[in-house]
């Protein structure tokens, strides 16, 4: 389908959608509103960068808590270069995709050793690590206001709807993407941005969208055909393998459970976990007592499961009680301690699976 320059008429949707935003804006903790932008007051962009490769392949209420919590303990990109990169793991322990937290490191020292000041162009921010075309045109657009195209997966279903556009994504990028630089206007091109995702987050949803309350219900396409939920158009995903292995949960007298760290390259690369067996994204690994670390009385405690982006993991857990010491490359974690641990979501749930409540934080009695 060739590519569809935007009508003169378009250039009233960012208008009409600006103004929707001025009046159901979401209140985001990283947002800076429009009648603040309006007296003066400028995204920080630390907090823009961080709030956007948080947000990557994660939702906005699974964020929230993160967010507040990395800007509490690191206020500034400063700041969090300056912290060790395994505290910085233990903060970002459960969000997934752990290689951001990994970039994230790396992308603060680049911009300390800068002055701690990012780069206000895309092409600047696309040089820093762990920031590709999508952050680096969200950052520059909100932080900056420049007119730049923002498209997620929101900005997607938003524009396949309004112009009906009927090729399948992936390969429908390209014409999205051309069709939101025909549509960004000069003036608030970071509100732009903002408002299309909140609408695609709270009106034009994948099911069932609120059609009658959308502010660009007379412009779409989709919506005057009937059929808005036809779009985007997907191919079918083929179905994620499935691969299997076992977890070892060691458990000391006093409560302490028995952890490792994993390479820093590599899936979950610098997070915790109990032993595991050798199971990757193409293999499986092991899955009985003769893989344990070391002789103990291990008992089958259980089985969990897991779905990573390409493939989905069953793990078989196994628990003993043993107070001998860590082997090499081992540690012990006491059980106050284990809720802060850099563990990833697959490995608390093996902990559980041995250990209900283990990886819960402990409430502190009150003096």
């Amino acid at each position: 389908m060739p590519v569809r320059n935007p009508a003169p008429q378009d250039a009233g949707i960012a208008g009409r959608l600006l103004a929707w935003y001025d009046a159901h804006h979401r209140d985001l903790p990283w947002r800076v509103p429009p009648r603040d932008l309006a007296r003066g007051v400028r995204p920080d962009p630390y907090r823009v960068w961080l709030s956007e490769v948080m947000l990557q392949q994660t939702t906005v209420e699974a964020v929230k808590s993160y967010f507040s919590t990395f800007v509490r303990k690191w206020p500034t990109v400063t700041a969090l270069a300056s912290a060790p990169s395994d505290d910085i793991m233990k903060a970002w322990a459960g969000l997934g995709y752990y290689s951001r937290a990994r970039n994230l490191k790396a992308c603060a020292d680049q911009v300390a050793a800068l002055g701690g000041t990012f780069p206000d162009t895309e092409d600047g921010l696309r040089a820093l690590p762990g920031i590709g075309a999508y952050t680096a045109a969200a950052i520059a657009a909100i932080a900056f206001d420049r007119p730049a195209a923002v498209v997620d997966g929101n900005v997607e279903r938003v524009t396949t709807r309004l112009f009906s556009i009927a090729t399948p994504l992936p390969q429908a990028k390209v014409e999205v993407r051309a069709m939101v630089e025909g549509l960004v206007p000069r003036e608030r091109p970071g509100d732009f941005a903002q408002a299309t995702m909140d609408l695609g987050a709270t009106i034009c949803t994948p099911r069932r969208p609120r059609c009658m309350l959308c502010p660009l219900r007379e412009d779409c396409s989709a919506q005057a055909n009937g059929d808005p939920e036809f779009y985007p158009v997907r191919l079918a995903k083929p179905e994620k393998p499935l691969r299997r292995g076992a977890a070892f949960v060691a458990v000391r007298s006093d409560g302490a459970v028995l952890l490792r760290k994993r390479p820093e390259k590599g899936l979950l690369g610098g997070m915790s976990e109990v032993p595991t067996t050798n199971w990757t994204a193409r293999a499986d690994g092991a899955t009985d007592v003769s893989a344990a670390p070391f002789s103990a009385d291990w008992q089958k405690a259980g089985a969990i499961g897991h779905v990573f982006t390409h493939f989905a993991l069953e793990l078989s857990v196994f628990r003993a009680e043993t107070n001998g010491p860590a082997p090499p490359g081992h540690f012990w974690s006491g059980p106050a301690g284990i809720s802060g641990e850099a563990l990833p979501t697959v490995m608390k749930k093996a902990i559980e699976a041995a250990i209900p409540g283990a990886t819960k934080p402990k409430r502190v009695p009150k003096a």
